[in-house]
């Protein structure tokens, strides 16, 4: 079976080759994740109705409304595979939603942010001061899926059977990309972090690709960060999109829930890394 996709304009076509190029290279390396299907003319992007268009593999399975800590397992251990798979990709795209990405995203916020909780404005203020001087440098780095948020993984009961959505994937810090993972992952319904999940999805990881000193060090940062630029893109979709769009508004209240959490951690045990 196959999926036509046609793209929308959030997608850049100048993109398309580095996102469609990595999916075939991480197929071929065992991932399991859409393989683009190449036509008769040799190209893999088309044209239809105006608009680019790609036929895709289908993949089996179901994304999860709420996945337990064997889940998270599983997700972790297919971020580390996805990382190293990803290594030695030979194209690049820097990520357009680094903290230059949520200053942009901000200065259209700001002016309003204090309308979806007081004193927000001040609080996110102080965030880019800390993260301008202390974002970690010189972790290790390569391509990452930067949005493996649960309905971009598929199951197959227990069992993983696929990743999607590869269109926010660039190079960045692969210890941004698992702190990414706890904040998809390891939250429950009243904004609690569950300790149980998250020592699932680290342990997974590391039995695949075991995290530095220095990676586990970052993690309070980096989960801190990820959540101020999920934050950051529900704030600016809920302050300017008009209700009744294409474009679903998801409250950033969650998010600034799992920002507060992170800037509380004392030590980055209490993600549940051993």
């Amino acid at each position: 079976s196959y999926i036509l996709t046609l793209y929308e304009k959030r997608v850049d076509k100048a993109d398309l080759p580095f996102f469609l190029g990595l999916m075939g290279h991480l197929a071929r390396k065992g991932i399991s994740c859409p393989l683009p299907v190449t036509a008769h003319d040799g190209d893999v992007i088309g044209t239809l109705a105006g608009r680019p268009a790609v036929i895709i593999t289908f993949l089996e399975g179901l994304s999860l409304r709420r996945p337990t800590s064997a889940h998270c397992g599983e997700v972790g251990k297919a971020l580390a595979a996805l990382h190293l798979a990803g290594a030695d990709f030979p194209m690049t795209r820097p990520n357009a939603l680094a903290i230059d990405g949520w200053r942009k995203l901000w200065s259209a916020a700001r002016p309003r942010a204090d309308e979806v909780e007081p004193g927000l404005a001040a609080e996110v203020d102080a965030d880019f001061v800390d993260f301008e001087r202390n974002w970690p440098k010189g972790l290790p780095e390569g391509i990452i899926h930067a949005d493996l948020f649960p309905d971009n993984v598929f199951f197959l009961g227990e069992k993983l059977s696929g990743l999607i959505d590869f269109y926010f994937a660039c190079n960045d810090l692969y210890a941004y990309d698992v702190a990414t993972c706890l904040n998809a992952w390891c939250f429950e319904k009243d904004f609690s972090f569950n300790l149980t999940k998250g020592t699932a999805l680290l342990a997974g990881y590391q039995s695949v690709r075991p995290l530095s000193g220095e990676e586990k060090a970052a993690l309070p940062i980096l989960a801190r960060g990820s959540a101020l630029r999920f934050m950051l893109t529900r704030l600016y979709d809920w302050l300017t999109v008009a209700n009744g769009g294409l474009v679903i508004k998801r409250d950033p209240t969650e998010y600034i829930r799992r920002m507060r959490f992170h800037r509380a951690i004392k030590s980055p045990s209490e993600y549940g890394l051993t």
